[in-house]
């Protein structure tokens, strides 16, 4: 460290290599976020293939892999929802020891806030649901809240008063460009190519079936692709000759100044939406809705800015001289149910990762392991069946408790 410090940064091993791609791959993984990067590590890892090039645009951890707040939990109604998302919340602990890349795992909670005595009931309902599933869940009264949280103004005369809450203990956050970093560099040693500044301009067919991408490099063939660019899915779906039943939406997160520790866990509240937690360098970050205009620009306004900073201060006062840093916005692609795309699309040999909206971050290690199992095996795991494409033709959508607000399609 002192050496590279003294070379002012020169000398550095990649962590990944810098590869370029060669003229035919086994799989083709088109997005070079934290899913791609996880479905191609579990593609190497628990499958053997090591013919396999992620394609990112950009550099990796550039799009919403870094444009998130973070947040892992699985307090889901519905056994699909619930079920994927739990996967994930018992891959997460390990996977710092296994990648050999310290993720910043921190457990310190989720806590969902109930701001009436229905929907403190609802939060039962969801609670019992979640521990019949093998999760944890707790429900708080306002004594036990007051105890668990003390900084929460509990009092009765604001605006949208808290009945209660809904915690889930093994909730929490971790680094997003950890995550990213990781998968990318335990891919690349087990000899996935990743290709930055490589954008996917055409998708080749033949009688129905995926063959090809083109990009900058030339055409790469490849004998199966998947599509994993959340908020560019439907560009992606027009370039494969079909159209996905989505629209991307801008999230806005922003962060203050640090502070000394004064927040363990992640708060939301649900009256309107706005959720609070503190990083690990002290920065209070907050996040909220959609912006409510459809956009592809990774940016907010500052009428969402101050919606939740408004939510945020009835949660704690104390942090109302607190000055904020910086913003930003990851891009949303959403279904009408709001919930995830995944397995196959109408091209054969082309599967499909898109529709996150809010969801994305928390599942990154579940859908690397079902989607590489997908392409290694040829059918869809049972944990992401429910999530098919059909799904919108049958009428079996997932409209799930605790997945945020979603806009109407247009």
């Amino acid at each position: 460290m002192l050496r590279q410090a003294a070379l002012g940064g020169r000398g550095w091993r990649r962590a990944w290599s810098a590869a370029r791609p060669r003229k035919r791959y086994d799989v083709v993984i088109i997005g070079g976020g934290a899913h791609g990067l996880a479905t191609a590590y579990y593609l190497a890892r628990n499958h053997g293939f090591t013919s396999v090039a992620v394609l990112e645009a950009a550099w990796i951890g550039c799009g919403n892999t870094a444009r998130n707040t973070t947040i892992i939990r699985s307090d889901y109604l519905l056994d699909a929802s619930g079920a994927l998302k739990e996967f994930a919340l018992k891959l997460w602990p390990e996977l710092s020891r296994e990648l050999n890349f310290n993720l910043m795992v921190r457990q310190g909670g989720y806590l969902d806030l109930a701001h009436s005595d229905g929907e403190l009931e609802h939060f039962e309902a969801r609670a019992n649901a979640m521990r019949l599933r093998g999760s944890d869940a707790e429900i708080f009264d306002r004594s036990a809240l007051q105890a668990f949280l003390p900084q929460l103004n509990l009092e009765p005369e604001t605006r949208f008063p808290i009945a209660g809450a809904l915690l889930q203990r093994r909730g929490g956050s971790l680094r997003h460009d950890a995550v990213a970093w990781g998968f990318a560099r335990a891919a690349s040693r087990l000899g996935v190519d990743i290709v930055e500044n490589c954008p996917v301009t055409g998708i080749r067919q033949k009688g129905g079936r995926f063959t090809a991408v083109e990009t900058p490099f030339g055409i790469i063939e490849a004998g199966q692709g998947l599509i994993s660019v959340a908020g560019r899915s439907s560009e992606l779906a027009r370039l494969a000759g079909f159209v996905l039943p989505l629209e991307t939406i801008a999230v806005q997160a922003f962060v203050s100044e640090p502070i000394k520790p004064f927040l363990d866990c992640v708060v939301n509240f649900n009256a309107g939406l706005a959720y609070v937690s503190q990083t690990s360098k002290g920065e209070v970050l907050f996040g909220g809705g959609t912006e409510g205009y459809n956009s592809y620009a990774q940016r907010g306004g500052f009428r969402n800015v101050e919606e939740v900073t408004k939510r945020a201060l009835a949660m704690f006062p104390c942090l109302a001289r607190l000055r904020l840093m910086r913003l930003w916005g990851g891009m949303a692609d959403i279904p009408m149910d709001g919930n995830a795309i995944l397995g196959e699309s109408p091209l054969q040999g082309l599967l499909l990762n898109a529709g996150w909206g809010y969801a994305g971050f928390k599942a990154t290690p579940a859908v690397g392991w079902c989607l590489a199992q997908a392409l290694s095996e040829g059918w869809s795991p049972p944990l992401i069946r429910p999530f098919a494409l059909e799904r919108f033709e049958s009428g079996a959508l997932i409209d799930d408790a605790g997945m945020g607000p979603r806009p109407y399609l247009h």
